[in-house]
């Protein structure tokens, strides 16, 4: 069945981009206008982030969300057969506080959101940055969307971690210079082993992994944002956020990158994934000591 799968969507991404952005176009009216696709989970997101602006604003920015949304995963198939060089002229990057890391001779860790297009930084990232390239990745329940995405994320040179095995994966390379990749916007799994602290205005629990592993090897964190520029265009830059993460008090890193993925949110609304359930958990009293925002 994997195969069959592969074949069927290798050859749509065979398709140039301009025919699968009207494949886009036409999937967008059919989840937004037909099905509704998650609009109750978006609409409450936006509700909760930008409480400010009117429905008719939060209505245009979601029709915006939906559009990348569609192009997004588009464009994850069309990373199926799209050579280096074409998705490289796609991609602006601005690599430089990498270079001066790895001048340092140290490694790194790399903080990402849910900004679109995430997927493609796979390919921007490791043929531009002077380290191996290590993605922590939630496997996926479905065996042949597992393989399929492994694939996908693999082929420009990103080796794929599981993050439910991270220490025992995390061995082979310890004694050389890496970026380990963390889209650190996931929701935490246990709210009471979490940190919390304001993010668009709500309580928000977020993972303490990125920063403790951070601070426990004084490991520098940049924050990579993606930015969509226009359609199939994407710019990222590096962002240093803590050079020496060893000695700052705790909680520190993840304020930092809370603050600077939060004001790319701000500023470019439409690019964040609203369709998952960002403040699944709720505040609790309880949860006072985790607290760690201003």
């Amino acid at each position: 069945m994997y195969y069959i799968s592969f074949a069927l969507l290798y050859l749509v991404s065979l398709l140039p981009l301009k025919v699968l952005y009207k494949i886009s176009d036409f999937i967008y009216i059919i989840i937004y206008y037909i099905i509704g696709y998650r609009k109750e989970v978006v609409f409450s997101n936006l509700s909760l982030a930008f409480p400010e602006k009117t429905v008719a604003d939060r209505k245009a920015i979601a029709k915006r969300f939906y559009h990348n949304f569609t192009d997004n995963w588009i464009e994850v198939i069309k990373m199926i057969s799209i050579s280096e060089k074409a998705i490289l002229k796609r991609i602006s990057t601005d690599f430089t506080v990498f270079e001066d890391i790895h001048k340092q001779d140290r490694s790194c860790q790399m903080l990402m959101g849910h900004l679109f297009n995430w997927e493609w930084c796979n390919a921007g990232v490791p043929t531009g940055v002077p380290f191996k390239t290590l993605v922590a990745y939630s496997p996926i329940t479905s065996k042949i969307l597992d393989r399929l995405f492994l694939y996908i994320r693999q082929r420009f040179g990103c080796i794929m971690l599981p993050n439910n095995d991270m220490r025992r994966s995390m061995i082979p390379h310890r004694h050389r210079k890496y970026l380990l990749a963390l889209v650190a916007d996931q929701n935490p799994p246990n709210p009471a082993k979490s940190y919390w602290l304001n993010f668009m205005g709500v309580p928000t629990s977020f993972l303490q992994g990125p920063e403790k592993g951070a601070r426990m090897g004084n490991i520098p964190v940049v924050f990579l944002p993606v930015i969509k520029v226009r359609r199939g265009y994407y710019e990222i830059k590096g962002i240093l956020l803590d050079n020496d993460p060893g000695s700052s008090k705790e909680g520190e890193v993840t304020r930092k990158y809370v603050t600077a993925l939060e004001e790319i949110i701000r500023k470019y609304p439409e690019l964040y994934l609203w369709s998952h359930k960002r403040w699944k958990h709720a505040w609790k009293e309880e949860y006072r000591k985790l607290w760690i925002g201003n």
